[in-house]
């Protein structure tokens, strides 16, 4: 079974490697201008956008494929819903056509 590493002697191991490590580290000669935070922020906004995009996209498509229903029908001239399978508006339900 495993632990949690909430314990303070695991807490502080993880400490002191994570300050021998940021110790260790060679110096880095660069140097990142306002500029180009802007332009790192913007990429990551711009990729969860494109994410959210997508998801919103192809929910439906995901909702009914996992739900194992057919899409909806999209809705007839007008707005108005799509007659069944097989008829015609108007026709063969006993109302009169819209387009005479």
């Amino acid at each position: 079974m495993m632990y949690a590493m909430h314990k303070p002697r695991y807490a502080a191991l993880l400490f002191a490697v994570f300050c021998s490590l940021a110790g260790l580290a060679p110096a880095a000669h660069a140097y990142l201008d306002p500029s180009t935070g802007s332009m790192i922020l913007s990429a990551i906004v711009g990729l969860f956008a494109t994410i959210g995009l997508a998801v919103k996209t192809y929910w439906y498509k995901l909702k009914n494929l996992i739900m194992r229903r057919p899409p909806a029908r999209p809705p007839g001239p007008a707005g108005e819903p799509a007659p069944p399978a097989g008829q015609q508006s108007g026709q063969q339900s006993g109302q009169p056509s819209r387009l005479s």
